[in-house]
C-alpha cells in the first residue's frame, strides 16, 4: 500500500511540474516573451539567494543533528593526532567551500540580465590560472603532508619495551596471541595450521612458543598508557583491522605481515564514565569485505591497568600446555579432612 501512495505521489508532482511549465507558457504569451522572460530571470536571481540561505540552513541543521551521533574522543595517542589531521582538513575545505557556493549563488543573482548590463568574454587569464591552481596545491601538499606524518607515526617501529600481540584474521573471527612470561612470540608456520590443535602455525619445536597465549575469541587485552604493536596477518583473504574508537586501521594480508602500534588513553572503566554509557565495549572489526560473515567478524577489546592485566595473564594457560596435557599432569587436589570423616560416619556397620 504504502509503494502505490509513493507512486501516486511522484506521478502528482510531475502532474504538478507539467501544470507549472505549461502556466508559464500561458502567461509568456500573454505578456509578450520579452516581458516575461526579464520578469523570470529576475524571479531565478532572488531565488538563488534564497537556495544559498535554506542550504546553510540546512548544513547546520546537520551538523546539529549528527554531533551527538558520533563517537566519543580518540582512545589513543595517533587517535587524538588523527582527530586534529580531520578537523585541520575539515577547516580548511568547509572555508573553501563556503566561499565558492557563497560566490557561485551571488553571482546569479548578481551578473543576472539587465538591460544596462552586457557580458564580458575572454578566453584566457594566466593570472586567474596561477591562483586557482597553486592556492589549491599548496593547500593540499600541507595536508598531504601532516597525513603522511600520522601515518608514518602509526607504522614506524615501537616504542621500546612495547607489549606485542599477534592479530590473525580468518574468516570469519579474529585470532589474538599474546606472549608468556619470556616476553617473546614463538614461530610460526602456516604449513602448521590445523583447526584441531593449531588454529596459527606454532612451531612447536620452538621453545619460545611453549607460553604463548592464544585467544580463539581473538580478545584484545591492552594497558592504559603502555604502547603496544599488533603483528597482523591472515589465515585466507585479505581482512582489515579496525580500532573505530583508536582513529586505527590497518590490513591483514594472507602472506604478508604489517604492524601498527599506538598507547591507548583509556581504560575500559574510564570510557564508560566519559560516555555515560554504562554497557561501551572498545571492539575489533573487519573493516575489508572479505565474504559473506564479513558483518560478524568483530572481537572485544579491553583496556584495563597493568595490575589487571598481570592477574588476567597469570591465569592464562599457554597454547602448547592447553594441546599437550600429557607434559602438564593435573595434580588432584586432597579432600578436606572433615570430608572424609563425613564418610566414614555413613559407612553402614
Amino acid at each position: 500500500m504504502s509503494g502505490l501512495l509513493l507512486v501516486l505521489l511522484v506521478a502528482l508532482i510531475f502532474v504538478v511540474l507539467y501544470q507549472v511549465s505549461r502556466s508559464s507558457e500561458m502567461v509568456a504569451s500573454i505578456q509578450g516573451e520579452e516581458v516575461f522572460d526579464k520578469k523570470r530571470n529576475k524571479w531565478l536571481g532572488y531565488s538563488m539567494l534564497v537556495l544559498y540561505v535554506a542550504f546553510m540552513a540546512g548544513i547546520y541543521a546537520c551538523h546539529v543533528y549528527m554531533m551527538p551521533l558520533m563517537g566519543p574522543a580518540a582512545a589513543s595517542d595517533h587517535g587524538v593526532q588523527y582527530d586534529m589531521m580531520f578537523t585541520v582538513t575539515l577547516v580548511v575545505t568547509g572555508i573553501v567551500f563556503l566561499i565558492t557556493q557563497l560566490l557561485l549563488f551571488w553571482f546569479a543573482f548578481k551578473y543576472q540580465r539587465r538591460d544596462n548590463q552586457k557580458t564580458v568574454f575572454f578566453s584566457h587569464s594566466t593570472k586567474l590560472e596561477l591562483i586557482w591552481t597553486t592556492i589549491p596545491a599548496l593547500a593540499m601538499a600541507v595536508l598531504v603532508a601532516i597525513g603522511l606524518k600520522n601515518w608514518f607515526a602509526m607504522t614506524s617501529s615501537a616504542p621500546k619495551g612495547a607489549m606485542q600481540i599477534e592479530m590473525v584474521g580468518k574468516q570469519f573471527n579474529w585470532i589474538s596471541r599474546y606472549p608468556g612470561p619470556d616476553g617473546v612470540l614463538g614461530k610460526r608456520y602456516f604449513t602448521n595450521i590445523n583447526d584441531q590443535d593449531n588454529i596459527l602455525g606454532l612451531d612447536w619445536k620452538d621453545a619460545k612458543t611453549k607460553d604463548d597465549i592464544v585467544l580463539a575469541t581473538g580478545e584484545l587485552r591492552l594497558v592504559k598508557g603502555k604502547p603496544v604493536e599488533l603483528i597482523i596477518g591472515s589465515r585466507d583473504v585479505i581482512h582489515d583491522v579496525g580500532l573505530s574508537h583508536f582513529r586505527l586501521k590497518m590490513d591483514a594480508v594472507p602472506g604478508i605481515t604489517t604492524t601498527l602500534w599506538f598507547t591507548p588513553l583509556y581504560t575500559t572503566e574510564e570510557m564508560k564514565q566519559k560516555t555515560g554509557n554504562p554497557n561501551f565495549v572498545y571492539e575489533v572489526s573487519c573493516d575489508q569485505m572479505c565474504g559473506r560473515g564479513h558483518y560478524s567478524m568483530r572481537a572485544v577489546v579491553i583496556v584495563e591497568t597493568q595490575a589487571e592485566h598481570d592477574a588476567w595473564l597469570a591465569k592464562q594457560q599457554s597454547y602448547y600446555a592447553q594441546n599437550h596435557p600429557e607434559e602438564f599432569p593435573v595434580t588432584p587436589a586432597p579432600a578436606p579432612a572433615d570430608s572424609a570423616k563425613k564418610i566414614t560416619m555413613n559407612t553402614p556397620k
